[in-house]
């Protein structure tokens, strides 16, 4: 015959005072006990009853409290057959820090090294008289470590600590020695794994002298750069040979060099790949492209590749350099590019230069920039619907910068972003001179668990003294990336019986995302703006709707209503894409 079962208990908490941060603690302690008493039989359960007392009280000191009172009384009777635990705490004083030693032993406790041991006693996490908690005595430690180790010192440690707590008084004294070890120096650069790639290419990203001070900062700069290329799979960058210091060594204070240690996987020589997306504005668009890995034994790469839509096709050959000393990246190539929009059709042969660099803020910002220069020499034909036709060749330079302070550089729920461009070039058969200068920022704000509301606007103006201008140095818009409601980009001027760029450029747009999953979200919005002859002529466009938004792993899958007031009517844009 099988002992009886227990049913699980009603618990009833009295926190008598305790932070609700504390009370959440206690009840997930005793939630995972009374889950327990199910499967017991009933002579289990007065066992388990204490294991919660004694879940409560630690609870209790994690949080600070070490001369709680808790009482745990039970009563029979519960509707389900079970008992009822009513749990009465007084909390009493929580302990706060008393005093704080922080010592210092190795070579970090010397003369040379006095403003950084006060940096680190500046930047101490748990000082008098804060409270005592667990977890901040944990992450202060933690903290304390990894600054010591980011710098210099490769083999510091922590030896000894220790907390002493006075429940009578409420009082925690804290004592903390770091043991810096010796100072060590970057020695030469070993590089494992290279097939194909010359090792000139790891030289143009781990830049550094012989003797330079151990930093694990510029490790992982070095290694995120060297895994952001095209060349490499895998890329790690760590010392070396730290296991073959002798212990009389790590316990001096004469500096230890150690060798820099390159461990990469090549990527394929060659790759391929195809991608196909359909949207409201686009139709259905196919691209494909090709790279090609060390040219001639040099450490550039080159790509190509070619796309095609109902409205635009274009096809590219580039070359990439390796990075200049200063991190920026060049390339040069071909392009030639058709479209077929609003009855204005442009076809484009050119050949250009970029230059690119990306940058992190200093420190542990996650801000980062990015800008482009750009040389562009380009033969443009133009067709204009009832408008006639033009040709113009052109040479035009472009500088844009990018500003990007976000939480998820592809999705982003808070931050914002911030891009300024501004360009020049003339016409080559007749020496006109046109120039463009344009602002875009977003800005996103979290709202709940959930929500996130966004606000962008985009700005734009071109003075010139042509109007056979390239169709990069006018605006048009509208479209499901804009305004929506409207056809893609055909707001702008009328010409003919085309739709073609305008001197001005303002567009302003709010939506508010609610993700009922983390998968799929709704969305309402309002857009508005206008491409016009001056901001003086600016006639607003406003569309407004709801929309629907699906994170798939193929890649985002957006569907919009929108109401376009001008037009008046309804329209359904969406867009989404598959990559192959």
């Amino acid at each position: 015959m099988h002992p009886a079962r227990a049913a699980a208990p009603q618990v009833i908490i009295d926190p008598g005072g305790a932070p609700p941060k504390v009370l959440q603690s206690i009840t997930e302690a005793v939630g995972a006990i009374t889950r327990l008493v199910e499967d017991q039989d009933v002579r289990e359960v007065s066992r388990l009853r204490r294991r919660a007392w004694d879940a409560v009280q630690a609870a209790l000191r994690t949080q600070g409290y070490f001369a709680a009172q808790v009482d745990l009384d039970v009563t029979p009777g519960a509707p389900d057959g079970g008992e009822y635990w009513d749990i009465t705490i007084d909390p009493g004083e929580r302990a706060r820090v008393r005093q704080l030693g922080l010592s210092f032993n190795g070579a970090l406790n010397t003369p040379p090294y006095a403003d950084r041991r006060q940096a680190l006693r500046d930047s101490w996490l748990l000082k008098p008289p804060m409270p005592f908690i667990n977890d901040d005595w944990s992450t202060a430690k933690a903290d304390l470590l990894d600054a010591v180790n980011q710098r210099d010192f490769y083999f510091a440690r922590l030896h000894p600590t220790q907390a002493i707590v006075d429940p009578q008084t409420a009082r925690a004294d804290l004592s903390v020695t770091v043991d810096s070890g010796p100072p060590v120096r970057f020695g030469e650069l070993r590089v494992i794994g290279l097939k194909r790639v010359p090792e000139s290419l790891i030289r143009r990203y781990v830049r550094y002298q012989p003797g330079d001070p151990y930093d694990q900062g510029l490790l992982e700069n070095w290694q995120q750069s060297l895994q952001s290329t095209t060349f490499f799979r895998g890329a790690f960058v760590t010392l070396a040979d730290a296991d073959a210091v002798s212990p009389q060594a790590v316990a001096g204070h004469a500096p230890v060099t150690l060798p820099i240690q390159v461990q990469v996987t090549e990527a394929p020589a060659r790759y391929a790949s195809a991608s196909l997306g359909a949207d409201s504005d686009h139709g259905v668009r196919v691209e494909g492209l090709y790279r090609q890995n060390v040219i001639w034994d040099l450490p550039v790469w080159i790509e190509t590749g070619a796309g095609v839509d109902t409205k635009r096709q274009r096809a590219f050959f580039d070359v990439h350099l390796p990075p200049s000393v200063d991190d920026y990246r060049d390339s040069f190539g071909l392009l030639y590019d058709h479209s077929d929009i609003e009855g204005q059709e442009t076809s484009r042969a050119a050949l250009g230069w970029k230059r690119f660099q990306q940058r992190k803020a200093a420190g542990d910002s996650r801000v980062e920039y990015e800008t482009a220069l750009g040389l562009l020499v380009a033969y443009d034909k133009n067709r204009i619907d009832g408008g006639g036709r033009y040709e113009v060749p052109t040479w035009a330079a472009t500088w844009q910068w990018l500003r990007r302070d976000v939480d998820a550089k592809y999705d982003p729920r808070e931050g914002n972003l911030v891009e300024f461009g501004v360009g020049l070039g003339t016409t080559l058969d007749d020496g006109r001179p046109f120039y463009r200068a344009s602002l875009r920022a977003q800005q996103w704000w979290p709202i709940g668990e959930w929500d996130v509301l966004t606000l962008r606007g985009e700005v734009g103006k071109v003075w010139s003294r042509t109007d056979r201008l390239p169709q990069d140095f006018s605006w048009r818009t509208g479209g499901s990336r804009s305004i929506r409601g409207y056809r893609y980009q055909s707001i702008g001027l009328q010409r003919g019986d085309a739709v073609v760029g305008a001197p001005v450029l303002g567009v302003v747009s709010l939506e508010y995302t609610h993700y009922f999953t983390e998968m799929l979200g709704g969305n309402v919005f309002m857009d508005a703006g206008d491409a016009a002859p001056s901001f003086g002529q600016f006639d607003w466009h406003l569309g407004y709707g709801l929309g629907l938004a699906v994170r798939t792993p193929a890649g985002p899958f957006n569907v919009d209503v929108a109401w376009a007031q001008k037009d008046r009517r309804l329209r359904l844009q969406f867009s989404m894409g598959i990559a192959f």
